[in-house]
């Protein structure tokens, strides 16, 4: 069970992550390149800084992994998981289809997740053991939505590029039997998911900060996320990420990828 002065420092620290982006969302940047190519911002810098801070002071004995900043005790009983802006691309051209993930894992089990979106004012809240929280000035429920079959099922992916060709082919099977398909939206996708808007999620070149925190969301939504093959996502995972609404959809998209 995670201790509800965690949840509400996790909190803290989204609000605190959102102080830093909204004054930067849609102003002149200077956009480097990271070794990946990715772009990054002063403004995914200055978020991580700014909840590893408040992490320092409030839970010293915790650890951190982060994207922009590295390791600090990744081995600690309890470890912070942070992308302080996921979807880069989309914060950098001026599109709201970004957010703040902020994970936690308990001896290395998501248990806690934040999908903070700081210019919408939109935030999911999933914590092991207990419904999904969703908060948004226009309203929506945290709650997926009943597909039987992929057929009848809206499909999302980030975008096809990171599809090699090895993976390519198991991606256009569950493609041609859904119903359509979307780009873009990175984490936002996955929120769309909790609240039954979005059916089925795959993304591949996942890293543990792009996962972590969507774990407690969606599935405190009613939903499932996996690897391709329908294992549980650890450390060690390949990068290739499934996630449904319906459970019921598991086992169909899991074939569909793997060609089983």
């Amino acid at each position: 069970m995670v201790p509800d002065d965690i949840i509400a420092a996790a909190e803290d620290f989204a609000d605190a992550a959102g102080a830093v982006i909204r004054p930067l969302f849609r102003s002149a940047l200077l956009v480097e390149a990271k070794g990946d190519a990715s772009p990054v911002t002063k403004a995914d810098r200055d978020a991580e800084s700014a909840i590893r801070a408040l992490i320092a002071t409030r839970f010293p004995d915790h650890g951190v992994i982060g994207e922009e900043h590295g390791e600090h005790h990744p081995d600690a009983e309890w470890v912070w998981v942070l992308d302080p802006i996921d979807g880069t691309r989309a914060f950098v051209t001026g599109r709201p289809l970004f957010g703040c993930l902020i994970g936690l894992l308990h001896r290395g089990v998501p248990v806690l997740g934040i999908i903070d979106q700081p210019v919408t004012g939109e935030r999911w809240v999933g914590v092991a053991g207990r419904r999904t929280r969703f908060r948004a000035p226009m309203g929506g429920t945290p709650a997926c939505r009943p597909c039987a079959a992929v057929g009848q099922a809206e499909l999302s992916c980030t975008s096809p590029d990171m599809f090699d060709d090895t993976l390519r082919p198991g991606f256009e099977r569950l493609r041609g039997a859904a119903r359509r398909v979307t780009w873009g939206g990175d984490c936002y996708a996955y929120g769309l998911l909790a609240i039954g808007l979005v059916d089925i999620v795959v993304d591949a070149t996942m890293k543990i900060w792009d996962w972590a925190a969507l774990v407690p969301v969606i599935e405190g939504a009613g939903g499932r996320v996996t690897g391709w093959r329908g294992e549980a996502l650890t450390a060690a995972s390949d990068g290739r990420v499934l996630a449904v609404g319906d459970p019921a959809l598991l086992a169909d998209a899991v074939r569909l990828l793997t060609d089983r």
